[in-house]
């Protein structure tokens, strides 16, 4: 094999050599070695998934574009609902832990002016 081919096989492998390694340190996709392949397959899936909606979030909003995944993860899973139901069962939602980031994904634009 010539360099010029070595080279361009190792180009192919970075990209996907990236995304394995998101899912396994920022996604946190637990080991896969003793899971049925059922479960991996779903483990994969809803990573990819994951993936794909941070990634979509970076393109929507330029402000998220620097931001790394964990980041961005950890400020979704910061976000808590409480749910009151009074004794007429009237239900209250009350949502706290907003923060810089989590604020720019959810909350609609036309609220934060």
């Amino acid at each position: 094999m010539i360099a010029k081919d070595a080279l361009q096989i190792e180009r192919k492998k970075d990209p996907v050599e990236k995304i394995i390694n998101s899912l396994k340190n920022e996604i946190e996709i637990k080991p896969l070695r003793v899971w049925s392949d059922a479960s991996i397959y779903g483990a994969v899936i809803i990573g990819f998934i994951a993936q794909l909606f941070i990634s979509l979030m970076r393109y929507e909003f330029k402000e998220l574009k620097s931001t790394s995944t964990k980041f961005i993860k950890n400020s979704l899973l910061n976000l808590t609902v409480t749910i009151d139901v009074t004794k007429k069962q009237t239900k209250n939602h009350i949502y706290a832990n907003f923060d810089t980031i989590n604020t720019l994904i959810l909350v609609p634009k036309w609220l934060k002016s």
